[in-house]
This record gives structure tokens, C-alpha cells and sequence, in this order.
């Protein structure tokens, strides 16, 4: 059985109800919850909540909602790989055995099911544990620098000052929209970005992680360029 687990709680502190407000005329966690269901990848689309309001939005769009989760799995620490032991554990005990487990931002967007799909199939052709979506930085890091206390400027890489753009390594971050994972790897605590994991890449004008109002303004102007 493959899952899809969407982890959506309900205490958002710097977007409030960030995973069910308004993007671009739908609430934001409708685009993930249709993506994960275009896919046709899912025996099960779940969304994990603490919310109620969040799981009648969540069922109405054509998820399901099998349970609440605990208060222990909802505050503003937890990390996403308990999120998706509990629920792993939860279809284990009531529908049957998972093979692979999706895990699917509430606040991605820009997803899309072909690349959902293109994790799939990378995931079980090349018997990696995880496969994550992933874009490239637009700028070298190597040329990155930092501010001191001074408010005097350092670079990371100082040996890379004379080494031309075109010559450093490509570098790539995770792009935030979807985790695939073997049910094994997600309930063993494997560090999802390692040397068994495949990224999938974005392209970056199909990425935009949403953590604030300027993130979310970027957003919609983009969503809106791409699609109107």
C-alpha cells in the first residue's frame, strides 16, 4: 500500500491558519491534496491534523481524515518524520501494510503529479530509501559571504574568490514540496538526505518555500504568471 501524508496542524504563529488560507482563490492546502490525487500513486491521501476545521476542508477536497493527531505530535517543534511514524503506524494497524510513504507539504503549490509520479518510480527502480524533491541555488554558494559582528564582511569559501562561476560545483537545496520514503526508512529514523536518497529536480521558477507574508505575496505573484 502507498500513502500520501499531508501534515497540516492547526497553530501557524507567522502565517495564522497558513494551511488553509486563500491561494489564489483556493485554500492553500486544496492544491496539494489535488496533485497527491491527480497522481493516481495513492492507495490512501491522508492529511494529519490537530485541527477540525483543517480536516473538514481536508475531506471536502477529497481527503481522508482518520484520526486527530496527538497534542505530543502539534506544536511548533515537531519535526515531520515523527508525523509520519504515527501515521505510518496508524494505516499499518487499521488497513495493511505500507510499502511507500509520501510525505506532501500542505503549503507546496507550485506541486506538481508528474514529478510525485517521477519520485515513485525512481524510488522503487533504484531501491533508494527516500526521493525528494530538490532545485538548484540560482547563485553559487561557494561565493557566498557572511556578515560579522563588525558588520565586516567574510567569505565562506575564501580559496573559491578567484575561481570563475562557470568552474564551481553545481549545488542543489531541498525544494520543499514532496518526500517519498520506503515505510521502512520513514519508521527506522533515516536522515532523509543522505547518500541512499534520490532528488528529484524542480525547475526554481516552479519553487517557492512559503514561510512568511513576503513569501506568500511572492508566491501568488508567481503562481499567477505560471498560470494565467
Amino acid at each position: 500500500m502507498n500513502i500520501c501524508v499531508i501534515p497540516a496542524r492547526g497553530g501557524s504563529k507567522r502565517i495564522p491558519k497558513k494551511n488553509i488560507r486563500l491561494f489564489c482563490g483556493k485554500p492553500i492546502i486544496k492544491w496539494s491534496i489535488e496533485a497527491a490525487l491527480k497522481s493516481e500513486c495513492f492507495d490512501k491521501v491522508i492529511v494529519s491534523t490537530d485541527c477540525d476545521e483543517i480536516s473538514a476542508i481536508s475531506k471536502n477536497f477529497g481527503a481522508e481524515v482518520p484520526f486527530i493527531r496527538p497534542t505530543d505530535l502539534s506544536d511548533d517543534h515537531t519535526p515531520t518524520i515523527p508525523v509520519l511514524k504515527h501515521a505510518i503506524d496508524f494505516v499499518n494497524k487499521q488497513y495493511g501494510k505500507v510499502e511507500y510513504a509520501c510525505c506532501i507539504y500542505a503549503t507546496a503549490p507550485f506541486i506538481e503529479s508528474k514529478y510525485i509520479k517521477l519520485g515513485l518510480k525512481k524510488i522503487a527502480d533504484e531501491k533508494a530509501n527516500f526521493a525528494f524533491s530538490a532545485t538548484s541555488f540560482p547563485f553559487p554558494i561557494q561565493r557566498a559571504i557572511k556578515i560579522d559582528k563588525n558588520n565586516r564582511s567574510l567569505m565562506f569559501f575564501p580559496q573559491e574568490f578567484n575561481t570563475r562561476s562557470q568552474d564551481l560545483e553545481s549545488c542543489f537545496h531541498d525544494a520543499a514540496q514532496f518526500y517519498w520514503g520506503r515505510a521502512s526508512a520513514w519508521l527506522s529514523n533515516k536522515n532523509i538526505f543522505q547518500d541512499n536518497s534520490l532528488p528529484i529536480i524542480i525547475p526554481r521558477y516552479k519553487v517557492q518555500d512559503i514561510d512568511n507574508e513576503e513569501d506568500w505575496l511572492r508566491a501568488e505573484m508567481m503562481f499567477k504568471s505560471l498560470n494565467y
